[in-house]
C-alpha cells in the first residue's frame, strides 16, 4: 500500500503532461518502449488498482467503490474461505496419493494467480504451502490471499470461453502485445490514458466486449471432477458445478440475461469509473459479485482477525445486506393454493418457482432451499410442521441429517410431519452410497434443485438433469414445482386453519459442514468450531406464503 500515494501523483503528473499536447493537437502519442515493462509479472495484487478505482459515487450518492466492494465478497476471499480450505483438507485426507493434483485443481479457482504463476514457470502450485503458516515466501502469500483479484478477470482472453477446453479454470491468460501486459474492459480507452496507466502500472488498458458475456464467467464456474476409489484409481467424474451450462438451457440465454447482469447489476446514469482521471461511463457495473453465500460473509465479519480478512466490517455487512435482497427478492416464490377442509384433513397446494437463470440453489453442492410449513388452529396450537430448522443446523425430518447413509427423497405429496421437501443435490459414490465427498463421487442420487424458466429436463444434458423421484414428477419444471400437502389436523381441533409456507436456503447444509468432524486437521476443526457457533442463523427465509382457510 505504501506505493499507492506515489503512483497516484505521478499518474496527476502525467496527466499534465499529456493533456496539454491532446488539446493543442490530437496526434498520436509516441510508443512506450517494448521492454519497458519487462519486469512486469503475470499478475498483480489489486492494492495495484483500488487506489485509482475507488472513491467512486454514482450520480443519487451511492458509493460505487471497485476495490472496496470486491474486497468484501466471496471473490476477494476465495483463498481465505476457511469452509474451502477444511474441504480441500479432507479430499487430501481421502486420496493422499492424488494430493498435489487435488491441491493443484482447487487452487485454480481459489487461488488463481498463484496457481497461474506456478503453472506457467513449471510448477505444480498448491494450496497450504500458500496460507499463513505455510513455507511459500510471504510475497506469494500475499498474492495467495488476494483471491480472484482484478488482474485475473480482466486479463482473461476469449480463446476457448464457453468450451470445455476452459472449464475448470483452464482459461487462457492474455498474451502481451508488443511486450506490454494488458488489462481488458468493457470501454474503449483513449490514448492518453492508455499510456498514463502503462507508465504507472505495467498493464494497458484495453477494449474487450468478452469481458460482459457469461462465457467469461464459465470458465471457473464449470467444474467436473475425477473421482478416486481407494487405491488412487480413477472411478468416474462428476459435473460438480455447472451454472453456465444450466444457463444455457433456460430462457435466460435466448433473452441474452448474462450472468453478469444479474451478479455485477449495472448502474444507472453516468458515473466515472475511475477516481483519478476517470471519465464518465453509463452502465458501469457494480463489482459486488452477488451470490447466496450470506453465512460465509457473515462468518468472515465475525472471525475477521482470525481469517486475515482486509475489508471493513462495514463493507461486508453491505455486501451482506446486498445478498439478503437479491435472496428475498429476485430468487423464487412459493403460493398457497386449492386450500379444502374435508373432515378432519386439510389439503392445500404449495408452488415454488425459481427467478434465477439456472438452478435453484446453484453451485457448490452444500446447499439446500426447503419449504417449511406449517398449519395452526383456531386457537393457534400447531396441529402440523414439516422442515423446521434445529438450533444446530439441521432440518427436523430430514433423514441425511439423522443418518448419512441416507437422504431425504423429493415428494409430490407430503401427508407426514417427518416428510420434508428438500431442493438438493445428493452425491453418490460408485457403489450408490451417499457422500459429500467431491473427489469420492461420480453421480447424482438426487438432484431435483428447482429449475430456471424455460429448462426442459425432458432433453437437458445429463450433467444438468434432474435425477431421482423428480425426473418424474409432472409437476416439477421449468415453471416451477407443486406440492400436494394433506394435513390431518385431528378431530380434537377446529378451524380456521391458519398455513404458513416458508422458503428456507442454506449454503452449507447440516450433513456437509458435520462430515468433515471426524477429520484430524487444524483446517476441518477450525471451520466446525466456526459452523456450531453460527449454526443457528445458517439459514435465510427466502420466499413466504401465508393465508387462512376453512372459515
Amino acid at each position: 500500500m505504501t506505493r499507492l500515494f506515489p503512483l497516484v501523483c505521478l499518474a496527476w503528473i502525467l496527466a499534465l503532461i499529456v493533456a496539454v499536447p491532446q488539446a493543442q493537437a490530437p496526434k498520436a502519442l509516441p510508443p512506450v518502449p517494448a521492454d519497458a515493462h519487462a519486469d512486469v509479472p503475470l499478475f498483480a495484487h489489486s492494492s495495484e488498482c483500488v487506489a485509482c478505482h475507488n472513491q467512486l459515487v454514482s450520480p443519487f450518492g451511492e458509493d460505487l467503490s471497485i476495490g472496496a466492494s470486491w474486497g468484501s465478497t466471496m471473490m476477494g476471499n476465495s483463498a481465505r474461505d476457511p469452509y474451502w480450505q477444511a474441504s480441500v483438507r479432507r479430499e487430501t485426507i481421502d486420496h493422499p496419493t492424488h494430493a498435489d493434483e487435488i491441491q493443484a485443481e482447487c487452487a485454480r479457482c481459489h487461488m488463481p494467480m498463484t496457481q497461474k504463476a506456478a503453472e506457467a514457470a513449471g510448477h505444480t502450485g498448491g494450496v497450504f504451502g500458500y496460507l499463513k503458516d505455510g513455507d511459500k515466501p510471504e510475497a506469494d502469500k500475499r498474492m495467495a490471499s488476494d483471491g480472484i483479484s482484478c488482474s485475473v478477470c480482466h486479463q482473461i482472453a476469449k480463446d476457448r470461453l464457453g468450451t470445455p477446453e476452459s472449464d475448470n479454470a483452464n482459461f487462457v491468460v492474455a498474451a502481451p502485445v508488443n511486450g506490454i501486459r494488458q488489462v481488458q474492459g468493457p470501454y474503449a480507452i483513449d490514448a492518453g490514458r492508455q499510456r498514463i496507466m502503462r507508465s504507472v502500472t505495467g498493464y494497458e488498458p484495453v477494449e474487450a466486449p468478452h469481458i460482459k458475456q457469461s462465457e467469461l464467467c464459465a470458465s471457473c464456474h464449470t467444474l467436473i471432477t475425477k473421482a478416486f476409489g481407494p487405491n488412487g484409481e480413477v472411478t468416474g467424474r462428476l459435473p460438480e458445478q455447472m451454472n453456465y451450462q444450466e444457463w444455457q438451457h433456460s430462457a435466460f440465454n435466448t433473452e441474452e440475461k448474462s450472468c453478469q447482469s444479474c451478479h455485477m447489476p449495472r448502474v444507472a446514469g453516468p458515473v466515472r469509473i475511475a477516481s483519478v482521471l476517470g471519465e464518465y461511463r453509463d452502465g458501469l457495473s457494480r463489482h459486488l459479485f452477488i451470490g447466496g453465500n450470506l453465512f460465509m460473509l457473515r462468518l468472515f465479519n465475525k472471525y475477521r482477525d482470525a481469517l486475515g480478512v482486509e475489508a471493513l466490517p462495514s463493507e461486508l455487512e453491505a455486501t451482506a445486506q446486498a445478498t439478503i435482497r437479491q435472496l428475498q427478492q429476485d430468487t423464487a416464490t412459493v403460493s398457497v393454493s386449492g386450500a379444502a377442509l374435508s373432515g378432519s384433513t386439510v389439503d392445500f397446494d404449495v408452488d415454488v418457482k425459481n427467478l434465477t437463470g439456472h438452478k435453484f440453489p446453484t453451485g457448490y453442492p452444500s446447499r439446500r432451499t426447503w419449504l417449511h410449513v406449517t398449519v395452526r388452529d383456531r386457537a393457534g396450537r400447531f396441529v402440523f410442521e414439516s422442515g423446521a430448522l434445529t438450533p444446530d443446523g439441521a432440518i427436523a425430518g430430514n433423514d441425511s441429517d439423522v443418518d448419512a447413509a441416507r437422504f431425504e427423497p423429493h415428494y409430490e405429496q407430503i401427508t407426514n410431519p417427518s416428510q420434508v421437501q428438500i431442493y438438493e443435490p445428493i452425491l453418490g459414490d460408485p457403489a450408490h452410497r451417499p457422500t459429500t465427498g467431491l473427489v469420492t463421487a461420480t453421480q447424482y442420487l438426487k438432484d431435483n434443485r428447482l429449475l430456471p424458466r424455460g429448462f426442459d429436463k425432458a432433453t437437458a444434458h445429463p450433467d444438468v438433469g434432474v435425477y431421482g423421484a423428480a425426473a418424474r414428477d409432472a409437476d416439477f419444471t421449468g415453471d416451477g414445482d407443486r406440492v400436494r400437502y394433506r394435513v390431518d389436523v385431528g378431530a380434537s381441533s377446529s378451524g380456521p386453519y391458519a398455513i404458513d409456507v416458508e422458503l428456507r436456503y442454506q449454503s452449507i447444509g447440516y450433513r456437509w459442514a458435520h462430515s468433515l468432524e471426524r477429520y484430524d486437521a487444524p483446517e476441518p476443526k477450525r471451520f466446525g468450531g466456526y459452523y456450531r457457533a453460527m449454526a443457528s442463523t445458517s439459514s435465510l427465509v427466502i420466499a413466504r406464503a401465508t393465508g387462512i382457510w376453512g372459515q
